[in-house]
C-alpha cells in the first residue's frame, strides 16, 4: 500500500533524527552539509505523510517513533502494528471510494432520469400483461416453453442461446443472431440472469424482463447499446448443463 510506504519511510527518516537528537531540542541550525540532508530528508518526508495522512496526529506519531526506539511505554502490541494501519487505510480507501460511485450514481441519475423512469414504466405496465409472472426480486418472466430437464444451481455451467433487447426493442447482443451458442458460469452473469437460469429446467425457453437493478443499473459498458438505468429484455433457451 503505497501511504503505509510512505509512512515507514517518514517513520525511518524521523527515528534516525530522534537518535541524533537526544536532547529533544527543536529548531536546530543547519550548520553541515549532514544537517541539511538529515533535515531535508525529514522535511520531504513529512510533507508526504500530510499528503496521505492529512489526519495524522503529530504528537502521538513522535511519541510512537520514541517507545518504538527506547521500547518503552509502548501503547500497542507490535503484533497489531501492521493490521491497525491497513485497516485505517482500507477503509479511508473503501469510503473514498464509495463517495466516487455516490459522486457518479448522482451524476447519471441527472444525466439519465429520463431513461430510468421509462424503464420503471415499463416493468410497471408489463406486470399485469397475461402470463408474466414476477418474483420477489422484481424479476418478470413468461414461459415459452417448459423443459423436463435438469434445474441449474448457482455453481453450473450452462449452454444457452439467447437474444436481447431494450424495452424499445433494440437489439444489443445476441447469440441466435451469431448462430452459436453461449457457455458460461451461472454465478458469473448479471443478476437477473443468475436468478432466472435457476427457476429453467433444460429445454426450457423463458423470456425475462430485467429490472436495471438486476442488470448493469447506472454502470453499463461505456459506449455500448445498453444505456444507464435500462431495463432489459431477454428470450434465454437453456440447451444444457456442461459436466
Amino acid at each position: 500500500m503505497k501511504t503505509v510506504k510512505i509512512l515507514s519511510i517518514a517513520m525511518i527518516a524521523l527515528l534516525v533524527v530522534s537518535c541524533n537528537n537526544k536532547s529533544g531540542v527543536t529548531n536546530l541550525p543547519l550548520k553541515t552539509e549532514i544537517d541539511s540532508v538529515s533535515y531535508a530528508i525529514g522535511l520531504s518526508n513529512g510533507y508526504q505523510v500530510r499528503t496521505g495522512f492529512q489526519e495524522v496526529n503529530i504528537d502521538l506519531f513522535v511519541q510512537g517513533l520514541k517507545n518504538g526506539a527506547d521500547s518503552t511505554n509502548v501503547l500497542l502490541a507490535q503484533d497489531k502494528i501492521n493490521t491497525t494501519i491497513q485497516a485505517y487505510f482500507q477503509k479511508k480507501q473503501q469510503e473514498e471510494m464509495k463517495k466516487k460511485q455516490e459522486e457518479a450514481l448522482k451524476k447519471a441519475e441527472e444525466q439519465y432520469g429520463e431513461n430510468k423512469a421509462e424503464s420503471e414504466k415499463f416493468l410497471a405496465d408489463n406486470i399485469s400483461k397475461e402470463g408474466v409472472e414476477t418474483t420477489e426480486s422484481g424479476l418478470q418472466y413468461i414461459i415459452l416453453k417448459e423443459g423436463d430437464g435438469e434445474k441449474p444451481t448457482a455453481t453450473s455451467r450452462v449452454k444457452v442461446h439467447y437474444h436481447g433487447t431494450r424495452i424499445d426493442g433494440t437489439v444489443f447482443d445476441s447469440s441466435v443472431d451469431k448462430g452459436s451458442p453461449f457457455t458460461t458460469p451461472v454465478n458469473r452473469v448479471i443478476k437477473g440472469w443468475i436468478e432466472g437460469l435457476q427457476l429453467m429446467k433444460v429445454g426450457s425457453k423463458y423470456k425475462f424482463f430485467i429490472p436495471q437493478d438486476l442488470a448493469y443499473g447506472a454502470f453499463p459498458q461505456p459506449g455500448g447499446t445498453i444505456k444507464p438505468f435500462d431495463a432489459l429484455i431477454f428470450e434465454i433457451e437453456l440447451l444444457e448443463i456442461v459436466k
